[in-house]
């Protein structure tokens, strides 16, 4: 795993969120989160891909679990109950930050230096964009419009904004980075 859930601190860890989850009242709560906790931050870990969400998601789902302890029928199920738990937590949070980001596999180019400003190439670039285009990538990004606004706005299909952006930032990324490392000696 590495960053952060296998390292020596869950002894800590463990301790406090058997303190602060328990009160030191409930033996055999105390004991379930110092026998699984370090396992079940793995998971958080898998889950979130973060040290610090993995304890919140974990912090959470053992609140949750806690208070639901006298409920639990099979308490040999415990870490199916937690981990179920944690997923559905990690999936209100997700939704609740309506991500809008994605992950790409190209990494973007450094900025360059000389030449315009950043803001001044993009808007050179989308000058270059169609009308239609720069007017879709503009509503959504600049305007914060939903893809749904847009299509109403503009008179098309949602399908039709989805690939005009897509094409359109597309366009976009190529105009603001340079093909071939040469044109950086001459615009320096």
């Amino acid at each position: 795993m590495g960053s952060g859930c296998d390292s020596g601190h869950h002894t800590h860890l463990e301790h406090r969120l058997v303190i602060t989850v328990a009160g030191g009242t409930d033996e055999e709560f105390r004991e379930y989160v110092v026998a699984r906790g370090p396992a079940l931050l793995r998971a958080a870990y898998q889950l979130t891909g973060n040290p610090s969400d993995a304890e919140d998601l974990l912090q959470v789902a053992l609140v949750k679990t806690y208070l639901a302890w006298d409920r639990i029928q099979d308490h040999a199920a415990l870490d199916r109950y937690v981990r179920r738990t944690m997923v559905n937590i990690n999936i209100s949070w997700w939704r609740r930050r309506k991500l809008e980001e994605y992950p790409s596999e190209e990494l973007p180019e450094p900025m360059l230096a000389g030449g315009p400003h950043l803001p001044e190439r993009v808007e050179q670039a989308l000058d270059r964009l169609p009308t239609r285009m720069r007017t879709a990538v503009v509503l959504r990004y600049y305007e914060d419009m939903t893809e749904s606004e847009i299509a109403k706005t503009l008179g098309i299909s949602v399908g039709t904004v989805k690939s005009t952006v897509s094409r359109g930032m597309a366009k976009l990324r190529g105009d603001l980075t340079l093909s071939d490392p040469r044109e950086l000696e001459h615009r320096v």
